[in-house]
């Protein structure tokens, strides 16, 4: 099992100061890890993302930055199976819309520093409660399932619109998972329900999925 990073201490620091200082932290790991680290552990996060949604028909997930857990063959695998696949677009004014990955060709950057995006019909936000699983990008997860987002708070508003029954994962490296004290978390923060990683896939402790398991 990897060792965790090590992330700094964030005691007396107001919420906002602490989630930059360990976004600062994760960020400086991934962007250590080489392409060869980051293509040899995009197999592994996809069969461990495939075994994670199940039978699922109908799966919400992401096209990651470079630099992030690639999820470049998990979205070709799910697409293999006949999943449909939900990806994130950002329209007008970053509006939470989706729409429908069918293939790598069909992926486009809109705009400098944005991630590519699935071109054709654009669907609205409430499309999300379709997805019978939903796949969310982290920088670290604790073991209460608090997930530390990239800071544009996106995913923390797009989940409202999921389907009370449709667990949501986290996709992260297994040296992001922190096993000691919580991640800070603000009011608008939703705990995840799983976690995907490169060596296995697991239910948060205490989630409700768990609990029904």
């Amino acid at each position: 099992m990897s060792t965790a990073i090590r992330l700094p201490s964030t005691s007396g620091l107001e919420v906002e100061d602490a989630k930059h200082a360990l976004r600062t932290a994760v960020r400086a790991y991934r962007s250590a890890r080489s392409v060869r680290q980051r293509e040899e552990a995009a197999a592994a996060f996809a069969e461990h993302g495939v075994e994670a949604v199940g039978p699922a028909r109908c799966v919400a997930a992401y096209v990651s930055a470079p630099t992030e857990p690639d999820t470049g063959a998990l979205l070709d695998a799910l697409h293999e199976r006949g999943v449909r696949v939900l990806l994130p677009v950002l329209g007008p004014g970053l509006a939470r819309c989706w729409g429908v990955y069918t293939g790598r060709e069909n992926l486009a950057q809109q705009a400098p520093g944005r991630p590519l995006e699935p071109q054709g019909e654009v669907l609205p936000a409430e499309t999300l409660a379709e997805a019978e699983a939903v796949i969310a990008p982290a920088l670290a997860i604790d073991r209460l399932g608090i997930r530390l987002g990239q800071g544009g708070g996106w995913y923390d508003r797009a989940l409202q619109h999921r389907a009370p029954q449709s667990p949501v994962f986290a996709m992260v490296h297994e040296a992001e998972l922190v096993r000691e004290s919580p991640l800070p978390r603000e009011q608008h923060d939703i705990p995840v329900d799983a976690v995907i990683t490169e060596e296995r896939w697991f239910l948060i402790e205490g989630s409700a999925f768990a609990r029904a398991g």
